[in-house]
């Protein structure tokens, strides 16, 4: 073994002829060996730093006896292994020399080399297995001290590194939060731009599209394609655009065959000019089809039934309800009662019978009772930053100026008090109460 062959022994006895045979029997086996011809000697090579893995001592020597000498061993130098060389049957002394030396073996005079050998290569391997057991020990030890700060430490990062992901989850939240409502903020003032030429129209868009978008939820749409209804309806009369000023306010059914050859073009302009923008692109489908009949007899493509989009379908009721009350459709406004029979009698025909359904309960039923926000009223000379708007802002011409929400700052309020001097009629703003200071009523 090489820890053998790099192995101290010490042998302690006052006859040299015994260290003698024992240097013979141990060194060719490659032991470093140390000889003492007394407790005392042997105390000093010790004391000395000599690196000294096994002794072994005679029971009987002049001065300090064997079992002595081993007890000073176990006591300065617990590590070493202890073996007694005793020629003496005197078990009362052997045992108490074992006691007090807590030696290992021990070997009666004459030995028998093969026999010593074996017993000193035993309490070395023994001595090995002992130490590598304490290093195993002590390595364990603290490997789990490390593990288990590491661990402290990586339950930190991972709550350091979950909060993190948790405020970056709430701030991509929060921006995709504000860019859906830019977004639908900026259709909306679009929408508004569009109906700047109908006059008594304005706000057509921006009714067709909550009665749309009611009807969306009301009907089971997903959020996102219920969005796009809702875009859609914002922006279906897009194509009308380019029309000539006189066809804008009159009523469908009076139109000359010429006319509505013209205006019968507007879904697909409509739809053609948002379909290059991705996002947009499901509403310019719907677009496109909101003028289409159940019964096949619609513009521009003459789609039946299910062939038309839902979106579409949805639409077409939203839109000629308002129609209907404006007196854009047929020759004269109806009330509200009128123009909800017309839907009706034309379920089937006109209209998708499970719209027509679905929007006849809504109108039927009484408004839901929702809780009243508490807001003021202020011109704009009265705004302060911060102040949010609890309703749209729209011009006297039923232009959106602000979306419900909109926190002002001084800019906007400037803009705003810019714009009122522009028109020469004044503004007002409904915000909530709670950001409003100075008890204005």
């Amino acid at each position: 073994m090489n820890e053998q062959a790099s192995s101290s022994l010490l042998f302690v006895d006052d006859e040299p002829n015994i260290l003698s045979a024992l240097k013979r029997l141990f060194r060719p086996l490659g032991y470093q060996v140390f000889t003492a011809e007394s407790g005392d000697a042997g105390l000093e090579i010790l004391k000395g730093g000599t690196p000294i893995d096994l002794v072994v001592s005679d029971m009987r020597m002049p001065g300090m006896g064997g079992a002595e000498f081993l007890e000073q061993v176990r006591r300065q130098w617990p590590d070493v292994v202890r073996i007694l060389l005793t020629g003496y049957a005197d078990m009362e002394s052997t045992v108490a020399a074992i006691n007090r030396g807590e030696i290992y073996r021990y070997i009666a005079k004459p030995w028998d080399d093969h026999e010593v050998v074996l017993i000193v290569r035993q309490a070395l391997e023994r001595k090995f297995l002992e130490e590598e057991r304490r290093r195993l020990v002590a390595l364990t030890q603290r490997q789990n001290a490390e593990l288990k700060e590491l661990n402290g430490h990586l339950e930190e990062r991972v709550k350091a590194r979950t909060e993190e992901l948790r405020r970056a989850m709430d701030s991509l939240k929060e921006a995709h939060e504000q860019l859906k409502k830019t977004f639908l903020t900026s259709i909306q003032v679009f929408a508004n731009l569009v109906e700047m030429r109908e006059g008594s129209m304005a706000g057509h868009s921006k009714r067709v599209a909550e009665t749309a978008h009611m009807l969306a939820r009301r009907l089971g749409v997903a959020a996102a394609e219920a969005q796009d209804v809702l875009v859609a309806a914002l922006l279906h009369d897009i194509g009308k655009v380019g029309l000539p000023d006189h066809l804008l306010t009159k009523a469908y059914s009076n139109l000359t065959a010429a006319e509505r050859a013209e205006v019968v073009k507007h879904p697909a302009r409509g739809a053609a000019a948002l379909m290059a923008l991705e996002q947009i692109r499901p509403a310019a489908k719907i677009i496109q089809g909101h003028h289409e009949r159940y019964d096949g007899q619609g513009f521009p493509d003459g789609l039946a039934a299910l062939a038309i989009p839902l979106g579409a379908r949805i639409l077409a009721v939203a839109n000629d309800y308002d129609n209907l009350l404006y007196g854009r459709l047929v020759a004269r406004a109806f009330n509200q009662r009128e123009a909800l029979e017309f839907i009706i009698e034309g379920r089937g025909k006109r209209y998708d019978p499970q719209v027509v359904d679905a929007f006849a309960e809504i109108m039927s039923r009484k408004p839901a009772v929702q809780k009243a926000v508490v807001e003021k009223t202020l011109t704009p000379n009265q705004l302060s930053p911060g102040m949010v708007l609890s309703r749209d802002l729209f011009s006297g011409e039923g232009l959106l100026l602000l979306a419900k929400d909109y926190v002002l700052d001084q800019n906007v309020i400037e803009q705003l008090r810019g714009f009122e001097l522009l028109e020469g009629r004044t503004l007002v703003a409904h915000v909530r109460a709670e950001g409003v200071g100075g008890g204005l009523e």
